[in-house]
């Protein structure tokens, strides 16, 4: 009985946290579309302008960088930086949009270890998962929290249980 209601608390435990995740990759998501828009403008700006000066990307950096002003040739490094974070985060963009649930939940480290999905974990904020997606992830984290733990419980309880077993009753008659 103690075995099961452990094993039970460790399966909600376990649906609890499992079944956030598509909350947190649909936060994560949100806010890197955000930063992709914001840097998708910043790049259309910096294209216009260069494109109005009868130059393209390359030539209008390669015109900064070869600047004596030290701060022509910083923004020159600094837009260039700017063009790689767009093509870097776009393509993981891209790449999210793209996955299914399982693929999201496999690339969970990868969010984690990015600016936005640390500002996104600062920031988030727990939802009750009313999608297939958060069901089916709540239930497997039951299950996988129940096995677990009631695994680990009837390991823990081997060498308290009675030794009874296979010995020969003798009956009065």
């Amino acid at each position: 009985m103690l075995r099961r209601l452990i094993a039970g608390i460790g399966g909600l435990a376990l649906a609890t946290t499992l079944s956030q995740f598509p909350e947190y990759a649909q936060q994560y998501t949100q806010r890197l579309g955000g930063a992709v828009d914001e840097l998708r403008v910043i790049t259309e700006e910096f294209d216009r302008a260069a494109e109005a000066g009868g130059l393209d990307r390359q030539a209008a950096l390669a015109r900064y960088n070869a600047s004596n002003d030290d701060f022509l040739a910083g923004r020159g490094h600094s837009m260039t930086a700017t063009f790689q974070r767009y093509e870097m985060l776009s393509s993981t963009l891209a790449e999210i949009e793209g996955a299914g649930p399982v693929e999201r939940l496999q690339s969970l480290p990868a969010y984690l270890d990015t600016d936005i999905g640390r500002r996104t974990l600062e920031n988030y904020k727990p939802a009750i998962p009313v999608t297939m997606e958060g069901v089916l992830y709540a239930g497997g984290g039951f299950i996988l929290g129940y096995l677990t733990l009631s695994g680990l419980a009837r390991l823990l309880g081997m060498p308290f249980r009675r030794r009874g077993r296979g010995r020969i009753r003798v009956t009065r008659t």
